[in-house]
C-alpha cells in the first residue's frame, strides 16, 4: 500500500512530499487497533519539532477516520467494524494516507454514526486546538468576554463557537471584506458580538475592545500568530496584531493563550502584565500525544469534540475532499500556508 511522506531538506530547501511504498507488521501490538483509513486531514508540519526524529521520511496526515478491521489481544474499547477518529502520535511510523494503520487504541475515540469522516478528520485538529485554548489553558467561564484574532480561520471559527455554547462573549477580527461577511452572518446565533475590521489599515484594535468591555479589557484574547516588531514585518503579518496591543486589551487577571513559538516579551511588555495580573501561555496542541500524562483527559476531550460535532454545537467549515492522487500538491500548498487545512478521501 501507499502513504504520504516528507523528505526533510536543508533549513534553506522547502521539503519534499512524496508517495512511498509501505507495509505492515503481520501481528498487531497488545493494545494496537487496525484501522482501515476513509479520511484523513492534512495540516502543516512543524518540521523543527519533528526533525529530531532521526527518520529519512516524515509520515504526513494524522487526523484520521476509519473503520476498525483488526484488534490486538488486549484492546478493551474497540471491536471490528467500530468507527472510530483519532489523531497519529508524532513518532507514529504510519503516514494517515495508508489504505490501513495500527495505532495505539489510547488514541482513538468512537465515532457518531452521522458525523461524516471527512468533515470530522478536517476539524478533529483545530477543535482540539479550540478546547485546549479555551478550557485547558484559559479556563474560560460563563460571564467572561474572549477576543479571538482572524476569527474566519479553522480555529477560530471553532474558538467562536464553543466560547458562545458556553456563555461567553465573543469579540473577533476579520483580515478580509469576505471574512468579515461570513462572521456578521454568524450572528446571533453563535457568531461573535463584534467583528472588527484590521485590513484595511485600522489599528482600532484596543479602543474598539475598551469600548465593548467598558475600559476593562477582555478576559481571554487568543491569538492566530503575533507580529513581534513594527517596521519590516513581513507581508503575511501585517495583519496580526502587535504583542503590546495584545498585553494592552487583557483585562485584570486576563489570559494570553498564543500559537507564536518564537514570542519575545520586552520589560515593558512584563511589567505591564505584572501590573494585571495576567499570564501568557503557548498552544502546543502535540503535547497530548507526546506525554501520556493526561491520557485520559486527552481522551475525554477528543469524545466531547466530536458529540458537540455530531449535536451541531460545533460546525466546521465544509472541505472539499480531495483524492488521494492530489495529496502530494495539497499537502505543498498546505505547508506553503497557501491553504490552511486540507482532507483526503480515501
Amino acid at each position: 500500500m501507499k502513504g504520504l511522506y516528507c523528505r526533510a531538506a536543508g533549513s534553506d530547501a522547502e521539503p519534499k512530499f512524496v508517495i512511498q511504498e509501505t507495509s505492515l507488521p503481520e501481528v498487531l501490538g497488545s493494545h494496537q487497533v487496525r484501522v482501515q483509513v476513509k479520511a484523513c486531514g492534512l495540516s502543516p508540519l512543524d518540521l523543527k519539532v519533528l526533525k529530531s526524529h532521526t527518520r529519512d521520511l516524515i509520515p504526513v496526515g494524522r487526523e484520521v477516520a476509519g473503520v476498525v478491521q483488526q484488534v490486538g489481544p488486549k484492546v478493551s474499547f474497540f471491536h471490528p467494524e467500530d468507527e472510530v477518529v483519532g489523531i497519529l502520535p508524532l513518532d507514529s511510523p504510519c503516514s494517515g494516507l495508508c489504505d490501513v494503520i495500527d495505532i495505539d487504541e489510547h488514541y482513538l475515540v468512537q465515532k457518531p454514526e452521522k458525523l461524516s469522516s471527512v468533515c470530522v478528520a478536517a476539524a478533529l485538529r483545530d477543535g482540539l486546538c479550540a478546547y485546549t485554548a479555551l478550557h485547558t489553558h484559559a479556563r474560560m467561564a460563563a460571564g467572561q468576554t474572549v477576543l479571538v484574532l482572524d476569527g474566519a480561520s479553522c480555529f477560530g471559527l471553532m474558538c467562536i463557537q464553543l466560547a458562545s455554547y458556553h456563555g461567553v462573549k465573543v469579540l473577533t477580527t476579520s483580515h478580509s471584506p469576505q471574512k468579515h461577511t461570513f462572521l456578521e452572518q454568524l450572528r446571533p446565533s453563535v457568531g461573535p458580538s463584534r467583528v472588527i475590521q484590521v485590513y484595511n489599515g485600522s489599528s482600532d484594535l484596543l479602543p474598539l475592545v475598551l469600548e465593548e468591555t467598558g475600559g476593562l479589557g477582555v478576559d481571554i484574547v487568543i491569538d492566530s500568530g503575533v507580529r513581534l516588531q513594527e517596521d519590516k514585518e513581513p507581508e503575511e503579518t501585517k495583519l496580526l496584531p502587535h504583542k503590546h496591543d495584545i498585553i494592552s486589551v487583557l483585562g485584570v487577571g486576563g489570559h494570553w493563550v498564543t500559537s507564536q513559538q518564537e514570542l519575545q516579551l520586552d520589560p515593558p511588555d512584563c511589567r505591564l502584565l505584572h501590573l494585571k495580573s495576567a499570564s501568557v501561555s503557548f498552544l502546543n496542541p502535540e503535547v497530548w500525544t507526546a506525554s501520556s500524562a493526561q491520557q485520559g483527559r486527552y481522551l475525554h476531550i477528543l469524545k466531547d469534540i466530536v458529540e458537540k460535532m455530531s449535536a451541531g454545537v460545533l460546525r466546521p467549515q465544509p472541505e472539499e475532499a480531495v483524492p488521494l492522487y492530489e495529496a502530494t500538491v495539497a499537502m505543498e500548498t498546505v505547508q506553503r500556508h497557501q491553504k490552511k487545512k486540507a482532507v483526503v478521501q480515501l
